[in-house]
């Protein structure tokens, strides 16, 4: 039976080595994002690399979020091979300590990274995405006012006054707010009678706020400091439809499901997030088991890069398996807790059943 020092001597080997991967991935993502996203909006008026700095910031949380799963593989293949190569796990089975009670702490440590990601990293990258979203676009203001087809989200809503098309160059707020605007306003016969294009619009109680706009009737334009257009769509509708479920806050989430839902939505984005999220200590455990597979090889045998390249292969597959199931998830096509435990599972199953046979025969 291991004893609670060696396991605290594991488990703090682990925790070191998934620190320091998680600060020198967040480095090189931050000097990455923030030379693209000077290169991209260094010509913006305003611009200057102090503001440039606090975006690329507030950004890199929600990118890291999404390297969380290959920081608990590489930290735990890191681990097992550094602790191999100092014949560490030599002594350790030496003195009848099986693998399954020394891949206990990695275990420990991978779930516990994985729920601090969940409680901590994912509110907090939640926010800074939200918040530099606001600043580029704050940035940007001024600049361009035509909305792309391509690449704009548009919403339809159905008024007693008739239909009206809606897009937006930047979504806000969770969806209820847009920068750069245009309102097509259609008559009942579907032909555009007004178009409305505003700097700024807010999602109000029954009706768009818009701000700062320029309205094109009849081939004239008139240009208004506020102006108002109804609308019968709920805050929870266009969140579903507009907002991206990264930007909402684990803790909100739950909320928000139960709301869209009470409305006949699906909320299907936002349960995939959900369950997703909830999954995910358990996908770094399941990415753990993996590391283990191909880094327990005694070290006088060689550890063969053959091996460690096959396991980041399978890392990397497991990830990719978890965003195919995701996007089946997110249409419907299968229930949002399958898609978020089928990868999990099934990687914790091949572990295990590599492991058994390997170290048990």
């Amino acid at each position: 039976m291991m004893g609670w020092t060696l396991g605290r001597y594991f488990f703090f080997r682990y925790l070191g080595i998934t620190i320091w991967i998680f600060l020198g991935l967040f480095a090189l993502v931050f000097l990455i994002d923030f030379t693209e996203l000077t290169g991209r909006i260094a010509g913006v008026p305003g611009f200057t690399y102090q503001t440039g700095f606090a975006i690329s910031a507030l950004r890199v949380p929600m990118i890291m979020l999404q390297t969380v799963p290959f920081v608990g593989l590489f930290s735990a293949m890191a681990t097992l091979v550094s602790l191999n190569r100092k014949y560490e796990l030599v002594i350790a089975r030496s003195a009848g300590i099986s693998a399954w009670q020394f891949l206990l702490p990695c275990g420990i440590g991978a779930l516990l990274f994985g729920a601090i990601a969940v409680a901590v990293l994912n509110p907090l990258a939640a926010y800074g995405f939200s918040q530099s979203e606001r600043i580029e676009s704050e940035l940007r203001s001024g600049s361009s006012n035509n909305v792309s087809a391509d690449a704009a989200p548009w919403i339809r809503q159905k008024t007693a006054s008739g239909d009206t098309i809606i897009g937006a160059r930047a979504i806000l707020n969770q969806g209820l707010e847009m920068a750069d605007a245009v309102f097509f306003l259609l008559d009942p016969q579907g032909n555009i009678v007004e178009r409305k294009d505003a700097k700024k619009v807010f999602l109000r109680d029954g009706y768009w706020d818009l701000q700062d706009v320029s309205i094109l009737k009849d081939g004239n334009i008139e240009k208004k400091t506020t102006d108002r257009l109804p609308t019968d769509l709920k805050p929870e509708f266009v969140q579903e439809r507009l907002a991206r479920p990264e930007t909402i806050p684990f803790y909100d989430l739950p909320q928000k499901i139960e709301v869209a839902r009470s409305f006949g939505l699906k909320a299907n984005a936002f349960a995939m997030q959900f369950d997703s999220l909830v999954a995910m200590p358990f996908l770094l455990v399941a990415m753990t088991l993996i590391a283990a597979t191909v880094s327990m090889r005694f070290a006088r045998m060689g550890q063969s890069a053959t091996m460690i390249l096959g396991g980041v292969v399978a890392g990397f597959l497991l990830y990719v398996v978890s965003v195919l199931v995701k996007a089946f998830g997110v249409a419907g096509f299968v229930p949002t807790v399958v898609a978020a435990w089928f990868p999990v599972v099934v990687a914790m199953f091949f572990g295990v059943t590599f492991l058994l046979y390997r170290e048990d025969g």
